[in-house]
């Protein structure tokens, strides 16, 4: 009983194990890819939930201590200091954005790389042995089924954080009066 317990608890570790070694090299670059994006991810929850309100808090503060904010100047130093809050918003979003789309074109090159291992192995024996085929296109497959699954898990955070960014920018200009 204790022992099927354990096997199910680690059977996510054994499985992912197991497709990085039947996956090959792209694999593991794949995963590294997604590691990254994802402490993005992490990295832009921690600022929108945690600095964003002290960096805005400040700047509000800044912006209310004027004694002029009526003058072509003053809206230009509003305009700079919405411009740098919606700078530090935006921060990592680019990265982000290549790195969704980089996981399947990495899984792509896996793929590309595994079928041409499979027919060299076929050009190779001189015949189409179909269960040496089947091992050579799964793992080619592997790399694109990881690279499709890191990037679709990618797709949400992105558009989340543009849209975020852009409605928090909305809200800012709003609460800097004139």
């Amino acid at each position: 009983m204790v022992d099927g317990l354990i096997e199910s608890v680690l059977w996510p570790v054994v499985a992912l194990q197991d497709l990085i070694a039947d996956g090959g090299f792209y694999v593991n670059l794949i995963f590294l890819c997604g590691l990254l994006m994802w402490t993005l991810v992490l990295e832009r929850i921690w600022y929108f939930s945690r600095v964003l309100p002290g960096q805005a808090q400040e700047m509000l503060a800044r912006w209310n201590s004027r004694t002029d904010r009526f003058s072509w100047c003053s809206r230009q130093i509003r305009q700079a200091m919405i411009s740098r809050l919606n700078g530090a918003m935006s921060a990592n979003l680019i990265l982000l954005r290549v790195l969704v789309p980089l996981s399947p074109l990495l899984g792509l090159i896996g793929t590309v790389s595994g079928m041409l291992e499979v027919f060299d192995s076929m050009a190779l024996r001189g015949s189409a042995d179909a269960r040496a085929m089947a091992s050579g296109v799964s793992q080619a497959m592997i790399c694109t089924m990881t690279g499709l699954a890191v990037s679709i898990t990618g797709l949400y955070p992105v558009h989340y954080f543009q849209s975020r960014t852009k409605r928090e920018t909305e809200l800012l200009a709003d609460r800097f009066a004139f």
